[in-house]
């Protein structure tokens, strides 16, 4: 039985994202900077912290992928997974905690629990609650701090951004910030407004970080490739700049069609060829815009 909830749970995880064909799908494995690595696949990127305390893995991507995780991690050290990390609720982040559940402790801010127990609906997908094994363990409100490694590993709430149970994660003797789904790298990002996330508070959350951030720290992007400052800054100004771009069209009295129709993001063109598309973010824009 507890196999089937994790094959269903698999299934509903990946109902908001393009089906794949995981057979195909390759774990790479980049290292980043001290302790710390990055896993690409499918769905949201995994950080890794590899040391004598053992691996503290945030984010686990789908479940089908986990024997292949299981193996990249296997390449990096033979020392056990002891703390599994969840930047949010979205399925391509916490799809393997099910399975990696069973190797070590799983932690999230609370509303990533929430939402997990309770089931979800965004972008018209409905996800079921997930099975027990898939649920954190340990929950925090603002923030918590894992001691392993030599590294201080702190997960930072930061509220109505992607999602309202994003956390931010600073490796802080590596100088490395996994920014979950609050930074796509290169391309628009998906928000999700039915369930706490906001572009304000995106934003927001991405200028804190940039205000404390080194100058050398390399910036594991939710989506995208390995970046650093220099990056998510540049990602926060697409956000300022689109942003006032509908917020000028709406003070002229355009609707959503005409903006459309008049490409009011063609300076930001290449951001849309990602998964969320220029039209489609520019329906989140106008949609919060409107917003008291």
């Amino acid at each position: 039985m507890r196999k089937l909830m994790i094959v269903i749970f698999a299934f509903a995880a990946t109902s908001l994202f393009a089906q794949q064909d995981f057979s195909k799908v390759e774990i790479k494995v980049q290292k980043v900077a001290g302790t710390v690595y990055m896993l690409t696949g499918a769905g949201g990127n995994i950080g890794v912290s590899s040391g004598d305390d053992g691996i503290v893995i945030v984010d686990d991507q789908f479940a089908p992928l986990a024997p292949k995780i299981r193996e990249a991690l296997h390449g990096i050290t033979a020392k056990p997974i002891k703390f599994i990390l969840n930047t949010h609720y979205h399925g391509d982040h916490t799809g393997g905690n099910a399975i990696f559940g069973h190797d070590g402790t799983i932690i999230a801010q609370e509303n990533v629990r929430a939402r997990l127990a309770a089931g979800s609906t965004a972008r018209g997908n409905a996800t079921p609650p997930a099975p027990k094994d898939a649920l954190p363990v340990i929950t925090f409100n603002d923030r918590a701090t894992i001691h392993v490694n030599g590294e201080d590993i702190r997960a930072v709430h930061f509220p109505h951004g992607h999602t309202d149970g994003d956390s931010i994660i600073f490796f802080v003797q590596s100088n490395v910030v996994h920014m979950g789904d609050d930074f796509f790298n290169g391309m628009y990002p998906f928000v999700d407004t039915e369930n706490g996330g906001s572009v304000r508070g995106m934003l927001a959350a991405v200028d804190k970080v940039l205000s404390t951030m080194p100058d050398d720290a390399k910036v594991i992007p939710g989506h995208g490739p390995l970046s650093d400052k220099a990056g998510l800054r540049a990602f926060a100004e697409v956000l300022r700049g689109t942003t006032k771009a509908v917020a000028d069209a709406l003070a002229a009295g355009k609707t959503l069609d005409q903006m459309k129709a008049e490409n009011i993001l063609a300076p930001w063109d290449s951001w849309g060829k990602g998964f969320i598309k220029t039209d489609a973010w520019l329906a989140t824009l106008v949609s919060e815009a409107k917003k008291p």
